[in-house]
């Protein structure tokens, strides 16, 4: 039975770090077009989730935890807009460093990664209750 909790437990640690994942994701494709308000302040910058194992001595398995979020130090991408509050003395604004088909790949794997750990709970569900079928009769 505690095989099927280190199952269970493990899966719900990647269910969790790809939830973290996917709403880091959300946040950068929001912001994608967030411009400074003044050409001196920095628009909104790309996060990036990063992953841990962790031993949880307790279970005897190695989970997976969020990291620290980092800041993709990539360069803005410029548009020239002259009426924009935020142009530069030469007409560009800066935005972010968000390109939308990365983020949409990003988001595309961090879901059949969860759709993975979904699988493993139910399956690891399945067997337990075959397992308690077993055990009556």
């Amino acid at each position: 039975m505690s095989d099927f909790h280190s199952s269970l437990k493990v899966a719900a640690t990647g269910l969790h770090a790809q939830t973290a994942r996917m709403r880091i994701i959300a946040e950068n494709l929001a912001n994608a077009d967030s411009a400074g308000k003044t050409p001196e302040e920095d628009p909104y910058r790309r996060r990036v989730p990063t992953f841990q194992a962790e031993l949880d001595r307790d279970l005897g398995a190695t989970k997976v935890a969020i990291g620290r979020v980092a800041y993709d130090m990539s360069d803005f991408s410029t548009r020239y807009e002259p009426g924009h509050p935020a142009a530069d003395e030469q007409g560009y604004v800066r935005y972010p460093n968000v390109n939308s088909l990365v983020e949409s790949m990003d988001m595309r794997q961090a879901q059949r990664s969860y759709e993975a750990n979904l699988n493993v709970v139910s399956v690891t569900r399945q067997m337990l209750g075959r397992t308690l079928d077993i055990l009556r009769n």
